[in-house]
């Protein structure tokens, strides 16, 4: 049953109206934390499969819409994972695939693949009875020992059956086989900070990151020019990393632990606000004003003329700057009279 808070939820966004004489020109940048992280971790496989989906080769496919050189990130995914052809790929396999892209890049197990398939509507009994037979052997096995071992230590199995829990951790795993790049960077991650913590003064690197303790502090450089900062860090007598900060459920300024995956997941999602910033004044000075951002999107007001369009605004955010030349980018959006979901 719909409940009063989510039907205003919905609302919200057509709260937004453009002005008489002028129009709502939006678009945002498509999977750019995919695109971020294996740039930043150095995937170069994935980086070149976005280059190859964003290239039009100037043909049309049967429905008439226009060829890409390269197949869906999502459907290509699953396809790496299970030795088969990204073409074969079902649309339940795709969803798969998208489920596996969106939610284990930042160290995620089966905790993280059961949310998101929750919010793709999976049911992950019937997948792990579809998916069971095409996973090798050998992935199968190593997770049969993980579940046992998961069992031993008194956790439990999020309520799946055995069957399911096994499926999803060998997606995790086949996952982490495919983007061994940035499985690797997690780890280099934590330990480049753990070495930035205990030698202050002194600046380390992590693939594209400049990373150095200054006093109470621990800075991590982004491309960009600008830093991620951590206030009090600490290594733990067991190795772990914490700072201190807001925490996200009490509300409560304390110590909060992180990791390789945490880490890479801030970093992330701070070069990908970089990239829609830095784009701002570029999009404003050929006449988009920009009414607000919502995480990758820009939300813009413009004439309503012919003069502005989707297009125009996707090719202004999508140009990239000096400091990212060769990360892939790509947008697309719409243009209405009432801001919607795209």
């Amino acid at each position: 049953m719909t409940t009063v808070m989510e039907l205003c939820s919905s609302a919200v966004r057509g709260v937004i109206v453009a002005s008489p004489g002028k129009k709502l020109v939006v678009a945002d940048l498509s999977n750019i934390e995919g695109r971020v992280l294996a740039w930043l971790a150095g995937e170069a496989w994935k980086l070149q499969a976005f280059r190859d989906y964003d290239t039009f080769t100037g043909e049309l496919d049967a429905k008439g819409q226009p060829l890409r050189l390269g197949h869906d990130l999502y459907k290509l995914a699953y396809a790496k994972a299970f030795n088969i052809r990204p073409e074969d790929v079902e649309d339940h396999q795709r969803q798969i695939g998208k489920v596996k892209e969106l939610m284990l890049g930042y160290q995620g197990g089966v905790g993280a693949y059961i949310t998101g398939a929750a919010s793709y509507s999976i049911d992950l009994e019937a997948m792990a009875e579809g998916a069971y037979d095409d996973i090798p052997k050998r992935i199968i096995a190593e997770a049969e020992n993980f579940l046992e071992w998961q069992l031993k230590q008194g956790r439990g199995q999020y309520g799946l059956s055995d069957r399911a829990f096994i499926v999803c951790d060998s997606f995790k795993r086949l996952w982490r086989e495919s983007n061994s790049n940035i499985t690797s960077w997690w780890k280099e991650l934590e330990e480049t900070c753990a070495r930035a913590i205990n030698r202050p003064g002194e600046t380390f690197t992590s693939r594209k990151l400049k990373i150095r303790r200054d006093g109470a502090w621990l800075r991590i450089g982004l491309p960009s020019g600008r830093c991620l900062c951590y206030p009090s860090p600490r290594v733990g007598d067991d190795g772990k990393l914490s700072y201190m900060g807001n925490n996200q459920y009490t509300r409560k300024w304390e110590r909060i632990g992180t990791y390789g995956g945490k880490l890479a997941e801030n970093i992330t999602q701070g070069v990908a606000r970089d990239v829609l910033a830095w784009a701002m004044p570029r999009i404003e000075k050929a006449g988009y004003e920009i009414l607000l951002t919502v995480h990758d999107e820009d939300i813009t007001e413009t004439p309503d003329t012919d003069d502005y369009s989707c297009g125009a605004l996707a090719d202004l955010m999508s140009q990239g700057e000096e400091w990212c030349r060769d990360l892939p980018l790509s947008a697309a959006g719409f243009e209405s009279y009432r801001y919607k979901k795209g």
